[in-house]
């Protein structure tokens, strides 16, 4: 068999978005904009994994929607993202994704089956074996998420997302504090509800938390993906329509004359700091969708501000 190569183009390329946070924090809502925007007006498809509390938003967003319900082992999480893609959805939105992980049936307690398996209730065997009994349990993981990489729709997942704390020891004082704890998938001590890889796997994932609903904080976010997630805004369909476009392979809008006029005035500022932040924001949206008109524009307009400030 001859292995053959072609020229490489963007077109309907599937996107992995991953949607994390705890009650309050908008994600369910903020899934469901961004598979509007992304539909473009066709229903979309909704996995739903808690009781049926997708409905709430009938009224308010166009999707069918499907009860997955336990036991929520990977490989039926991915049996039903299956089959709304078999179904030609352009968007599936699943609601948790965190039941794969920490719900009846999913890989925790598929851990545990397995650790029951190997050694019943003898305490000691049951911690020589920890290790060997999750070898079965992340393959079926594993195998899920691979599986979800040949997905043509484009999937957003949600998980809910725990707040964490750690004990450590003062240095200074030598008295134990309580501290969000560090992850490299959470922020602030807000840690998404799933195998810690996870978010790493799919092509953008963000938390969202109570305190502003809606807003994304990058956990994975890469240049190419930026301009269609403005970080000072909630997700709306906006994005959802940006992915899209993206996806199918349309080559980048410049901004309109309005748009590039509003980042400007983001850098009409009181000091330094504001300035170099504002400036940094408008100048990577300009530069993730190359419109080099915008970007020579909102540098003049920096260089203006800066030499102002300091005089």
């Amino acid at each position: 068999m001859s292995f053959q190569f072609k020229p490489a183009i963007r077109e309907q390329v599937g996107l992995l978005i991953g949607l994390a946070g705890g009650t309050g924090s908008g994600k369910t809502f903020s899934a469901m904009r961004l598979a509007s925007g992304i539909s473009g007006g066709k229903p979309f498809a909704v996995i739903d994994t808690e009781a049926g509390r997708a409905k709430h938003y009938a009224d308010q967003f166009k999707f069918d929607h499907g009860d997955l319900k336990p036991p929520f082992s990977p490989q039926a999480y991915a049996e039903a993202i299956f089959a709304a893609d078999d179904a030609k959805y352009p968007c599936i939105v699943v609601d948790s994704m965190s039941h794969e992980w920490a719900g009846e049936g999913g890989v925790l307690e598929m851990h545990e089956a397995e650790l029951e398996r190997m050694a019943g209730q003898d305490w000691e065997k049951r911690e020589r074996v920890k290790m060997s009994a999750w070898i079965s349990p992340k393959m079926d993981h594993k195998k899920m998420v691979q599986r979800l990489l040949q997905i043509r729709a484009h999937l957003i997942l949600c998980f809910r997302a725990e707040e964490k704390v750690d004990m450590v020891r003062d240095d200074k004082t030598g008295k134990m504090l309580i501290v969000p704890k560090k992850s490299v998938t959470g922020l602030d001590g807000w840690i998404p509800v799933c195998e810690k890889n996870l978010p790493f796997e799919l092509t953008t994932s963000f938390l969202l938390t109570a305190d502003a609903p809606g807003m994304p904080k990058p956990i994975k976010l890469q240049e190419q993906h930026r301009a269609m997630f403005s970080l000072d805004k909630p997700i709306s369909e906006e994005s959802g329509r940006g992915v899209a476009l993206w996806a199918a392979g349309a080559p980048p809008v410049p901004l309109t004359e309005d748009e590039l006029d509003a980042l400007c005035m983001t850098m009409d500022v009181t000091t330094l700091k504001a300035l170099e932040t504002a400036f940094g924001t408008a100048y990577t949206k300009a530069k993730a969708i190359r419109d080099e008109k915008a970007m020579k524009k909102l540098k003049a307009v920096y260089d203006g501000q800066k030499e102002a400030l300091r005089t």
